[in-house]
């Protein structure tokens, strides 16, 4: 008996309640609004009734006795009331100097009153971008170069406050407006833009170069005349020193004949020169010997041997 009743209850709550519920809402007695939604109720012809508060409405408190007819005899709308976007690409526009240029402008746009949304304009949607289109090529043109590519933000205000009042008589509201791109449209002129930038970049960089290379050139100038400097200072100082080191020596004349005397030895023994002792008292040895000498042929002198060279 439990299972029954059990069996019975599940077919009515998840059979007979739902389909109940169903036919009230197909003979209009009640509507259920999604977020961000809008019913307009249309009645030969006269808009009865717009509901765009989300939840659930009992049209009988809204419609009274045309309720139950207006989903047959009338008709129902439902509007997407959510935020929409669109991007217009390259509009074409000139600047003050002539040079062609195109404007990518982004844009949103959403429904702010339903009937004239659906009764006042046929496509509101064409219409909106027509505008926007019309109005940027309209405020935008004979402005400065500069200001196009540097002022954006000042172009998206004016494109908005210009489009903005015609728009809300469609029954659609603009909302952001942003210029995205500003480009040119000749393909030879971004060609001769394209040139002077590369020429522009080549002259800079030669004269930075030109500049490092000055730079250097100034300081390794500033570098050799202080290092002429010093070494000539270091010149001077050298006989200096030396001067006063001889002059110490010839204090003492014993000392000063012994150096002298050791420095001639010194370069003699240094020199290429035969020496030959000749003992007192020969009157005819040293006649002979020189000409002796004379007649003795000197070694040949060999060139030095280059490294990796082989002896034969």
């Amino acid at each position: 008996m439990i299972f029954l009743y059990a069996l019975a209850t599940f077919v009515l709550s998840f059979g007979l309640v739902p389909v109940f519920l169903g036919l009230l809402r197909m003979f209009g007695f009640y509507t259920i609004v999604e977020e961000r939604r809008c019913h307009v109720y249309v009645l030969f012809g006269k808009t009865v009734a717009v509901i765009d508060e989300p939840g659930l409405h009992i049209l009988l408190f809204k419609l009274g006795l045309k309720a139950p007819i207006v989903r047959w005899l009338g008709r129902l709308y439902v509007l997407d009331m959510r935020i929409d976007q669109q991007y217009l690409r390259s509009q074409p526009v000139n600047s003050e100097e002539g040079a062609p240029m195109g404007i990518g402008i982004w844009y949103e746009m959403f429904i702010s009153d339903p009937v004239a949304f659906l009764f006042k304009n046929a496509d509101p949607r064409g219409s909106l971008s027509a505008n926007v289109s019309n109005s940027t090529v309209r405020c935008l043109s004979n402005l400065k170069l500069a200001d196009m590519l540097q002022n954006r933000h000042a172009m998206s205000q004016t494109v908005r406050t210009e489009v903005s009042p015609q728009s809300h008589e469609w029954g659609y509201k603009l909302g952001s407006v942003y210029i995205r791109k500003v480009h040119f449209r000749d393909v030879q002129m971004i060609g001769q833009i394209q040139e002077k930038v590369v020429n522009r970049l080549r002259q800079v960089t030669s004269s930075i170069k030109q500049d490092g290379a000055n730079q250097v050139s100034i300081i390794t100038s500033t570098a050799e005349r202080q290092a002429a400097v010093e070494f000539a200072k270091a010149a001077a100082m050298r006989p200096r020193i030396v001067g006063e080191a001889l002059n110490q020596v010839a204090a003492d004349p014993d000392v000063e004949a012994a150096m002298f005397e050791i420095l001639e030895i010194q370069k003699i023994i240094e020199g290429k020169a035969r020496i030959t002792l000749i003992p007192e008292n020969s009157a005819i040895l040293p006649e002979l010997l020189a000409s002796a000498a004379s007649r003795i042929p000197e070694p040949p002198i060999r060139p030095p041997l280059q490294k990796g060279a082989g002896t034969s």
